[in-house]
């Protein structure tokens, strides 16, 4: 996590969920200075197991600053400042929050940029809004930051040994070890619940254009799924860069400018 610095919104919490799923979700929006002639506000999107104040989503938030662009971020629940257990997550209950703190504090045109499970999230908040016929707010485009479509099936659960299968099929977790800190746990209800929202079978329709950046020498989404996923895409206006010496994060000042540069093409 990124400190970050003292133009960094304070935090709103809105409640998500009823009864016993109610959970409280730490958003920070900041305005944009001028309205919808500034260009699209940003929604971000982060990553599993990240929070809305890692090194990318405060470069966007800074860039959204100095361009007086709005710019919303916000934590799943289970992550950063938001409430509830990391272990209780899923696909779909983060997808809830998304379109929550979406409907709650956006307003106009929106660009999402989505990182790792966010442009899974991402993808799937646009296949929400267009389904919508009263009001739909327009987004004017999506940049997927080595996307994660369909991580727990294709990258978790097909990937996994037959021990950890049992385990998590027996016990209900498995504590994964990773490379960015603690052991984190993967559910049964995590890949089981992720099923009902897979993506790369069948085409994508999102309404809008696309930009892709992924590492070649990402360990944790392969190259070939970021490809897999551009082919399920509308051939139009789908761009997927490809960064030969990138890894997983894209947190370097060159990668950074990538992103923003994916950015300010919408608009």
């Amino acid at each position: 996590m990124t400190q970050p610095s003292a133009n960094d919104p304070e935090p709103a919490f809105i409640e998500v969920g009823h009864g016993s799923g109610s959970r409280r979700i730490a958003v920070r929006a900041r305005q944009g200075g001028g309205g919808l002639d500034n260009g699209p506000g940003l929604f971000w999107l982060g990553g599993f197991n990240s929070d809305m104040r890692g090194t990318k989503a405060l470069a966007l938030d800074e860039w959204a600053r100095v361009h007086e662009r709005a710019c919303v971020r916000f934590d799943y629940s289970g992550h950063g400042e938001s409430g509830g257990a990391f272990v209780e997550g899923t696909i779909g209950r983060w997808v809830e929050e998304s379109v929550a703190v979406f409907d709650q504090f956006c307003r106009g045109p929106q660009v999402a940029i989505g990182s790792s499970m966010g442009s899974w999230i991402a993808l799937l908040l646009a296949r929400e809004l267009a389904r919508r016929t009263v009001n739909p707010t327009l987004l004017a485009g999506l940049v997927l930051i080595a996307p994660a479509p369909d991580f727990t099936e294709e990258l978790m659960w097909k990937g996994f040994s037959p021990e950890v299968r049992h385990e998590i099929e027996t016990k209900g977790v498995w504590l994964r070890p990773s490379a960015y800190g603690d052991p984190y746990p993967i559910t049964r209800a995590l890949i089981e619940e992720g099923r009902n929202h897979l993506l790369l079978g069948s085409a994508i329709e999102v309404g809008c254009p696309v930009r892709i950046l992924q590492g070649a020498q990402d360990p944790d989404v392969p190259w070939r799924h970021a490809f897999a996923l551009a082919h399920r895409l509308p051939a139009e206006d789908v761009v997927l860069t490809m960064i030969q010496d990138g890894d997983h994060r894209l947190s370097r000042p060159q990668d950074i400018a990538r992103i923003i540069a994916a950015v300010a093409e919408m608009g």
